[in-house]
């Protein structure tokens, strides 16, 4: 979700902020504009849909000038327009925002009294007209700054600009991240470090109320009592080349190819690396021991929720550990009761997800461990969590997550394994076994892609239907759930995930010759009651996907319309197997239509507002 770059520097800025814009895409956004000191003062460009049409605007207007911020939108308050796009100007304030003013309109109430006019239909145009309204007071820049961040209720990472001060820009976050990069005679603001990698690797990740103010040389940071206080500053490593597609049309292409790495990556973290048995890293099981755990509670958004699903038969079948899902959204609004001795497991790709960051908030306030899986080690739920579990899928660029869930996946498998060995519900020798297979991982994804070819054959199913309907059961019920939102997300296809089992209790009444049903069924012991349910819908002239090992495809016989063969794998790692294939099925179909893969409309990459 919206993405901002703001540099103090030593040369113009224009083309770095341009730039900057470009790496940020993968966000999500619907408009962008860069602001920029110049000899003429504050001078704004902005434009409606992708970079390419701000740099055209750029090179018809140039903007020269050596401060600058810049920002991608995606709409919360008013419609994606240049009007509505950022920088917002008022007086001689320029200011871009991620997140939202919920008071905004209380706000803009009082100022509109004051004598105050509004251009936009934005919750961020009150920050800069209250900044203005200060500064037209008596308030010097910084007091400004500093008084009208008290007034604010909601989240927000914000760059602020003063006409009257060229070489200077503030900064502050409150729920929505902002780091400060730390250059050589230049100071940078980012959304995420991966916006202002190519020009530094030395950050400060902002805190929960603080803002800061920076020159070329200097920076200062301050607490949401205005009083100055350090923070550390971090080297970080960026992969480079996750924001360079290579030779594939597609970030999300080359993301899905990149899993059998991705997860092998990952699980090297999990693994001891004299024994080579896995295991949680060292400060985890310090900190933490499963054995006395009542209840697992897991709290997610979109694909991690998804991971958390296939997740909860793990933890339960495996550890035998009670364990519920929960939408984080909804998670805390309930004001759920919770169990003495639980533990609360927080999912994010991000770890910036606002939803996700709140419920494990409340969580801390009711005295529950708190355990985060998260790509990011220096995002905010990983700084605030007890316990961190990280994925190492390195940056996603894709806006649909594909390695980042088998990622998610491989550390929640190998947790559930942990806890399983922790509470004598695994002997030693089921957990080598098992940890035998998780070993196969990377090489089964590696079959599941080399059936590429016949995957994109298949997608000519479903790439006309206005509904398909993806069924499973068991741990795989999940995966039809994750299949359907991998399709809606970027072919815009109408799709729902349901339980097999649940088919006659409701779905069956929209099964049609034209509604493609696809079937998660590979052959385990839930196998014969899914082919009876394939039945039921082939009965009714449904055409059936089903995605199946050799066994379930020969015991089929002819009732799929059209079958996908996957590898023979041991089911404890077919979750990983198959969602290869529900990934690619997504991505062809979307290719198929001509739709916009990697950046699908309206939606973004890191959800930082409610």
């Amino acid at each position: 979700m919206c993405g901002i770059i703001g540099i103090v520097g030593m040369a113009p800025v224009t083309a770095r902020l341009l730039a900057t814009l470009k790496r940020l895409e993968y966000r999500g956004y619907d408009s962008a504009g860069i602001a920029s000191i110049t000899e003429n003062g504050l001078e704004r460009r902005r434009s409606v849909g992708k970079i390419a049409n701000l740099e055209a605007c750029l090179n018809d207007d140039p903007l020269v000038g050596f401060t600058g911020i810049g920002h991608t939108r995606w709409a919360t308050h008013g419609e994606a327009s240049e009007r509505n796009a950022h920088p917002h100007i008022s007086g001689k304030v320029a200011i871009v925002h991620n997140g939202i003013i919920e008071n905004y309109a209380a706000l803009k109430s009082e100022l509109r009294e004051a004598g105050f006019e509004f251009q936009t239909e934005t919750d961020t145009e009150v920050v800069a007209v209250l900044i203005d309204s200060l500064l037209q007071s008596g308030l010097e820049a910084k007091e400004a700054v500093g008084a009208a961040l008290k007034r604010f209720h909601g989240a927000y990472a914000l760059g602020i600009m003063f006409e009257s001060q060229p070489d200077v820009m503030y900064g502050a976050r409150k729920g929505s991240p902002l780091v400060v990069g730390i250059g050589n005679g230049e100071m940078f603001l980012g959304s995420d470090a991966l916006a202002i990698a190519p020009y530094t690797n030395k950050v400060i990740y902002l805190e929960e109320g603080d803002w800061c103010r920076l020159t070329r040389e200097s920076y200062e940071v301050f607490d949401s009592e205005d009083k100055p206080v350090m923070r550390k500053v971090q080297t970080v490593e960026t992969e480079e080349d996750s924001a360079d597609k290579g030779n594939y049309p597609h970030y999300m292409l080359k993301e899905i190819y990149e899993q059998p790495r991705s997860i092998a990556k990952t699980l090297q973290a999990y693994t001891h690396p004299v024994h080579g048995t896995l295991s949680l890293p060292k400060d985890a099981t310090l900190d933490f021991d499963f054995s006395t755990v009542s209840n697992v509670y897991m709290i997610s958004c979109g694909t991690a929720h998804y991971a958390t699903r296939v997740a909860e038969y793990w933890f339960e079948q495996i550890a035998g550990i009670p364990c519920k899902t929960d939408i984080a959204s909804e998670f805390r609004y309930r004001q759920p009761a919770l169990a003495k001795n639980s533990v609360a497991l927080f999912v994010s790709q991000s770890g910036e997800t606002a939803d996700t960051l709140a419920a494990l908030r409340y969580c801390k306030v009711q005295g529950i461990k708190t355990i985060a899986v998260v790509n990011v080690r220096t995002s905010s739920i990983a700084r605030e969590a007890d316990v961190v579990l990280p994925t190492l899928a390195g940056p996603e660029i894709g806006v649909a997550s594909t390695k980042a869930f088998t990622a998610q996946l491989a550390v929640l498998l190998v947790t559930a394994l942990h806890a399983g060995l922790s509470r004598g519900t695994l002997s030693e020798d089921e957990f080598e076994t098992h940890s035998k297979s998780v070993a196969e991982i990377g090489s089964k994804v590696d079959e599941s892609l080399s059936r590429d070819g016949v995957i994109r054959a298949v997608c000519e199913l479903i790439c006309d239907a206005d509904d398909v309907f993806y069924l499973g059961r068991g741990v795989h019920y999940p995966l039809a759930l994750e299949g359907a939102l991998k399709l809606k997300e970027i072919s815009y296809i109408h799709a729902e995930g349901f339980a097999s089992g649940e088919l006659k209790h409701g779905p069956i009444a929209l099964i049609t010759d034209k509604t493609p049903i696809v079937f998660v069924a590979p052959t385990d012991e839930l196998y014969e009651k899914s082919i009876s349910n394939l039945q039921e819908v082939a009965a009714r002239k449904g055409p059936v996907l089903l995605i199946s090992d050799r066994k379930g495809v020969e015991e089929a016989g002819g009732a799929p319309t059209t079958t996908l063969e996957m590898p023979d794998c041991d089911q404890l790692i077919a979750p990983f197997v198959y969602s290869v294939a529900l990934q690619l099925i997504a991505y062809h179909t979307a290719v198929m239509r001509g739709t916009d893969v990697d950046q699908p409309r309206n939606l973004a990459k890191s959800v930082t507002v409610e």
